[in-house]
């Protein structure tokens, strides 16, 4: 008989449907693989259709597509041994999601679980080699599960440190009125173990909130507040060097392991499709383009903007006189408004900026004409900035981009603020863009985001902390999973 301790983990995966959770859970299944391990990976139907209809549309224009629908298949073809399923997030496929969050959120909370628990107990009754769950830690349902088909309960966590250990300590915000509800909008909050010191105002946008009796609210608590705490292992996209004092606190708690930032071997390399829409290509436009007189602008795929802002922010690009590239998706404001531009703007900016619905974002941010990046401070676009080089102006809307853009702008002084405060004004969007793009802060950004660079860089080289990090999760993984047989 072989021996037992050298078999390796199969782990479900399954990441939170929505873009920003997908593209690094794609990435950390394709390094788990690569160290062994046999994932079978879990998008929703919806998540799945999305990927397939982006990646079918660029196969008309030329570019890759997956014919059968089998998102790993290239991966496989690398020796990787990924398989790939989908399963129903409870609602029909035509069903407009972004127009109808609270319905869908409802959905993630009270109806996705029922489907993962029959999926997943068909696939372990079909597979005796399945004894891993690795889950969202935004998901709610982890810990029942992987305790009903024993399962080793790893939590995979996309954002930095000092989100989650905010939210692990709500109940302390709240004793003390900053959190359900905060009463406290001035205080610096400076109790919270492993963070010296926050603003109200740079937290977690659901814990700034007046109603806190909302869907997020409850997944959050769940989740986060009773769900995560119990997973045997915690994973984040995070770098030692960077979130110490808070990845210390955290690992009194938990065994928690910062592996970030997870990124593909070559930066821009692509084994598999993670776009819910369709890209288009930059790089031709860019190539006339000089050495970093290019401002790239996203918000990301999920956060809403309002038109004021939205007009404010047009305005003050095409009255700075930089160059630009915006990935606008059509969808901002609202599905229900699919032109919320300027009267008029796209024929203005002819000569000095491109608006497209989606691009490579890897592949923008690594072109030497790239010099700036105006963003909503998603995790994986600070993270995919630093690695450019590229430094950043921030425009939190939502969730977790407040606290990434006080780490940005306040901690590692590698950013700016759109606006101070909540007003935007085009002369401020004006001033913020030259000021990135030519002013005397541009250089000193530049220096303090080249240091980071080195951070994360050191981190994921051979001895790095997060390499280092890496290889023990997994030592402990397989040692847990075999004593589990």
């Amino acid at each position: 008989m072989a021996d037992r301790k050298t078999e390796n983990p199969h782990a479900i995966f399954i990441p939170f449907p929505l873009q920003g959770h997908l593209i690094p859970s794609v990435l950390l299944a394709v390094k788990l693989a690569s160290k062994g391990f046999t994932i079978t990976f879990v998008n929703t139907e919806s998540i799945h259709h999305s990927i397939i209809k982006s990646s079918s549309q660029s196969a008309i224009n030329g570019t890759h597509h997956h014919d059968d629908g089998d998102l790993f298949a290239e991966a496989r073809k690398s020796g990787l041994d990924i398989r790939y399923a989908s399963v129903s997030d409870g609602l029909p496929l035509g069903f407009d999601r972004s127009l109808n969050h609270d319905q869908y959120m409802e959905c993630l909370l009270h109806v996705f679980s029922a489907h993962v628990d029959e999926f997943v107990g068909n696939l372990v009754k079909g597979d005796v080699s399945i004894n891993c769950l690795i889950a969202d830690s935004f998901h709610v349902w982890p810990l029942m599960i992987s305790k009903k088909y024993n399962l080793v309960n790893i939590s995979f966590w996309t954002e930095p440190a000092l989100v989650l250990n905010l939210y692990y300590h709500m109940d302390l915000l709240k004793k003390n009125g900053h959190y359900d509800p905060l009463d406290k909008h001035e205080d610096v909050i400076d109790y919270i173990p492993g963070v010296d010191s926050i603003k109200p105002r740079d937290m977690m946008s659901y814990l700034q909130a007046t109603n806190t009796n909302t869907v997020s609210h409850r997944i959050i608590h769940k989740a986060l507040f009773e769900d995560a705490k119990s997973a045997d292992f915690m994973i984040c996209n995070t770098i030692h060097e960077l979130e110490s004092h808070t990845i210390s606190t955290l690992n009194q708690m938990q065994p928690f392991y910062a592996i970030g930032p997870i990124f593909p071997n070559k930066f821009t390399q692509k084994l598999v499709s993670t776009n819910l829409w369709y890209e288009l290509d930059c790089t031709r436009w860019l190539n006339n383009r000089p050495l970093r007189s290019v401002l790239y602008v996203s918000f990301g795929s999920y956060a809403h903007i309002s038109k004021h802002d939205l007009a404010e922010i047009a305005h003050g690009l095409l009255q700075s006189g930089v160059t630009f590239v915006w990935a606008l998706r059509p969808d901002i404001v609202s599905s229900n408004d699919t032109n919320a531009l300027p009267l008029g703007f796209e024929d203005k900016i002819k000569d000095q900026g491109l608006i497209v619905p989606w691009c490579d974002q890897k592949s923008v941010l690594s072109h030497p004409s790239i010099g700036g990046f105006v963003t909503h401070c998603g995790w994986n676009s600070v993270l995919e900035s630093i690695w450019c080089g590229v430094p950043l102006i921030c425009f939190p809307l939502l969730t977790d981009q407040f606290p990434n853009r006080k780490l940005v702008v306040d901690d590692w002084k590698i950013g700016i603020n759109l606006c101070e405060g909540n007003l935007v004004e085009k002369e401020d969007v004006t001033k913020k863009v030259k000021g990135l793009m030519i002013g005397e802060k541009s250089s000193e950004l530049r220096n303090e985001i080249k240091k980071v660079k080195t951070t994360l860089q050191d981190a994921l080289a051979l001895g790095g902390s997060s390499q280092r990090n890496f290889d023990q999760f997994i030592s402990e993984v397989r040692i847990k999973t075999n004593n589990m047989k």
